[in-house]
């Protein structure tokens, strides 16, 4: 099993490292929030776990753990700091953490809830939830998120970013965009599809995000990053 360990303080991180490699685990290690940042959005890694101190420097350990959940990183957080107030606990809770651990505790104590972390069944990861570049989809629930806000789409409008963000970049006619979201037996013109690809521009607009819907006069439309060329 392999753990990030994201820890500003060198004599506790490597106490922690030693501990939990005596332990069966695989760790990597980062001491700085800009690092840590980088270690922690790389999916490539297949983390288990993280424990994240709260206070790390440039960047900090809750705008880290935001980031992850934002990109769809469903792994346990463990997020330790100094502040020991309830209402910092709450937010490092609401901001994604499974669990709190304040400074100081005793690493058994940390192990312990590594354990009782790693021994709940993983969350299932669905395909309802789809990211491309600063955006996430939910189409359970309709919400799509960028960085600065979230906001709740129509139906057709999820159902259209959808297959968007399924395959960015990819080409898609007005005609297999109705196929895919009205179906064969509709009969909706293909206007409305240019109707709702405005409507999803204008939200993208309110997202502030770094793609748009891009028309290929003549073919249809595509999702890409405003600095594709």
């Amino acid at each position: 099993m392999k753990i990030l360990l994201l820890e500003d303080d060198l004599e506790l991180c490597t106490s922690i490292r030693a501990e939990l490699e005596k332990s069966g685990y695989v760790v990597d290690c980062c001491t700085d929030g800009e690092t840590a940042m980088l270690y922690a959005l790389n999916v490539e890694y297949g983390y288990d776990l993280a424990i994240v101190d709260r206070m790390l420097p440039i960047i900090d350990g809750l705008t880290i753990i935001k980031a992850m959940r934002r990109k769809g990183i469903r792994i346990p957080i463990i997020i330790t700091t100094g502040m020991s107030a309830i209402d910092e606990r709450i937010e490092g809770l609401d901001g994604g953490a499974d669990d709190y651990l304040v400074k100081p505790f005793h690493i058994r104590e940390l192990l312990a809830r590594v354990r009782a972390l790693t021994r709940r069944p993983a969350k299932i990861q669905t395909t309802d939830i789809l990211n491309y570049a600063d955006l996430e989809l939910d189409k359970t629930s309709r919400k799509v998120s960028s960085p600065d806000r979230t906001i709740i789409l129509t139906a057709k409008e999820s159902e259209l970013l959808y297959v968007l963000m399924r395959k960015p970049e990819t080409l898609y006619t007005r005609e297999q965009l109705i196929l895919k979201i009205w179906g064969a037996d509709s009969e909706v013109e293909l206007g409305n599809v240019d109707n709702y690809i405005s409507f999803l521009r204008k939200r993208l607009k309110e997202l502030k995000s770094s793609c748009e819907i891009k028309t290929v006069y003549g073919a249809g439309y595509k999702l890409e990053k405003k600095n594709v060329r």
